[in-house]
């Protein structure tokens, strides 16, 4: 996130302390059950998707609709998918290898002789 001097929206969202609240001043409604069950996931994706965007050069209106934006599309993201397949947090990736290293393919098998 890239700003010659901080934006009133982006200070407001910094002076949030929960995603309801982030999703009522940016003017969205999340899907409850999505929100319920993948709360931190959506706001880890949003701060990644706001570090990712350049707002400098852009109008308090052209941050605002970036800002919302992201939010949508961060929570669009578990709409389709799931915490466990977005990996969002380093568990999730370390859970999937070690899940990876457990597979054994039937055609590693070998019958022992009796």
């Amino acid at each position: 996130m890239t700003t010659e001097t901080q934006s009133p929206t982006l200070e407001a969202l910094m002076k949030l302390s929960s995603a309801e609240d982030m999703f009522a001043h940016l003017g969205l409604e999340p899907d409850r059950h999505i929100l319920n069950v993948a709360r931190l996931h959506i706001m880890k994706r949003f701060g990644t998707y706001l570090r990712e965007t350049d707002f400098s050069g852009l109008s308090e209106d052209e941050v605002l609709a970036q800002t919302r934006e992201a939010l949508a599309r961060a929570h669009d993201d578990f709409v389709a998918s799931t915490p466990l397949a977005e990996k969002v947090f380093k568990v999730f990736e370390t859970q999937a290898q070690r899940q990876a290293n457990k597979f054994v393919g039937l055609d590693s098998l070998k019958i022992a002789p009796r």
